[in-house]
């Protein structure tokens, strides 16, 4: 049985628009004309037209963001995947943990970050749920009235090394060097987060549930579903992912089917700035990875 966690007023959210500049060497952006609602923002998600992928102005709905996050459990490396039905899409894909980033961090989207791992990504312990930090900061528990988080102990988070190519909000260089892309489909903005989430060494027995909200006459609504934990993990081998999808649940790895299986733009081919796919198949970007898909060892 689902259980709610949160309920939130939509109509809090506030973003704004943005003007985007690109080159070769780097690409900046701005923020543009009134804040808009939700409703308002997704209004704005049409498609556009860019000619040049690599020099361009353009002027786009959003900011949002995603974190390829990298687990390390049992002394291998893994990236987590959330599993999204998109309404406004009509789909379901495997995608990163990601969010829309609101006016009031536009020139800090790292914050957004942070709040999306502290929200979508749950880890369950025998002893409670673990909160984290990254550096000095600790994430939110957004869900401490219904959930019991530890005290003892936390995971860390840390910035894994970013992209070669800078991106700026006006004249200040975002430092983690996130990989950035315009997706055309949505006239958005997308930066990518490359970060790494390190366990305490006595963790055991853990497993990884997702948070997922759903507007639900006028609120939006959290429910954690156990029969459903829908955050995934692919293995990596030094470095690279493999051709395995997994569950983590109690401490044990449970294979996944992969069946007719998509994945979020994110994962789609890159052309300069520029991503023009709304999803890729999972085999599709396997075979883009190293040329054949690749079996994990054992």
């Amino acid at each position: 049985m689902p259980r709610t966690l949160i309920r939130k007023d939509p109509s809090t959210f506030k973003t704004l628009q943005l003007l985007v500049e690109a080159s070769p060497e780097g690409l900046s952006y701005q923020s543009l004309g009134m804040p808009l609602n939700f409703a308002q923002m997704l209004e704005k998600r049409k498609p556009v037209t860019v000619t040049d992928c690599q020099r361009f102005t353009v002027e786009l709905a959003n900011l949002g963001v995603s974190v390829r996050l990298t687990l390390n459990w049992q002394g291998r490396d893994y990236w987590v995947l959330v599993r999204q039905r998109r309404a406004d899409r009509g789909d379901v894909v495997l995608k990163l943990i990601s969010g829309y980033v609101p006016t009031h961090e536009l020139n800090l989207p790292l914050l957004t970050v942070i709040q999306e791992v502290a929200e979508e990504c749950l880890l369950e312990t025998p002893e409670g749920w673990l909160g984290g930090r990254f550096g000095d900061t600790w994430l939110p528990t957004p869900y401490q009235k219904s959930l019991h988080y530890r005290d003892s102990t936390h995971f860390n988070l840390s910035a894994l090394s970013g992209a070669a190519r800078p991106v700026q909000c006006g004249n200040l260089k975002l430092l983690e060097r996130p990989r950035a892309y315009v997706h055309l489909p949505t006239a958005s903005l997308q930066l990518v987060y490359d970060l790494r989430l390190d366990l305490p060494k006595e963790t055991h027995q853990l497993s990884l549930l997702h948070v997922d909200e759903h507007l639900e006459d006028g609120q939006l609504i959290a429910r954690l579903n156990r029969a459903r934990p829908d955050l995934f993990l692919i293995p990596l081998n030094q470095g690279r992912p493999t051709a395995e999808l997994l569950i983590l649940k109690q401490g044990q790895l449970v294979p996944a089917s992969t069946r007719g299986l998509w994945l979020a733009e994110s994962f789609a081919p890159q052309d300069g700035w520029l991503v023009r796919e709304e999803r890729i198949r999972w085999k599709d970007w396997l075979a883009q990875q190293n040329g054949t898909p690749q079996k994990s060892p054992a």
